[in-house]
């Protein structure tokens, strides 16, 4: 089993990064070439709400990236520092709704809907988990008052490159 470990401030310019990082070792691990944008796009959007969550709680810790090569997987998470208070509905909505096929209402509006007062923060957050949802049959979606972790997997070829 290898691991990656990325950690990054919780600046926009950073997300790129982790993105290319994050197929570049998929691609190293054996992920399918075909599958390779939707890893970019997912670690981008995972990435980017734990951006924009440590930026909204003004949280000076870095975002952090964990991507893992199994024999038969390959897994990546992001985790994010931010509290979650009340999240735990719309985070069993989104997890559950990862099981929906992509473009189905289950995995599009899996998340309980942001009150009028919000900042934008809330609706901008369930949305990157639904785009999440639909991009990745596996993945898991967790958080708490000490916060958030987003786990996606996706399967790899026997024919990964050897170091």
């Amino acid at each position: 089993m290898a691991t990656v470990e990325l950690l990054f401030s919780a600046l926009p310019e950073h997300v790129r990064t982790a993105r290319l990082v994050a197929a570049a070792v998929a691609r190293r691990a054996g992920v399918d070439e075909a599958v390779l944008d939707e890893v970019r796009l997912a670690v981008g959007e995972a990435c980017s709400r734990a951006v924009s969550l440590h930026r909204s709680h003004e949280i000076a810790g870095p975002v952090k990236v964990v991507l893992t090569e199994d024999e038969k997987k390959f897994s990546i998470e992001v985790a994010d520092d931010a509290p979650h208070p009340g999240v735990m509905a719309a985070t069993a909505a989104a997890a559950s709704g990862s099981a929906a096929p992509a473009g189905s209402p289950a995995s599009s509006a899996s998340a309980a809907p942001a009150t009028p007062d919000d900042s934008g923060v809330d609706s901008e957050d369930d949305m990157g988990l639904a785009v999440i949802s639909g991009l990745v049959d596996d993945v898991e979606v967790t958080a708490s008052e000490t916060g958030g972790l987003i786990r996606m997997s996706w399967p790899t070829t026997s024919s990964s490159v050897a170091p």
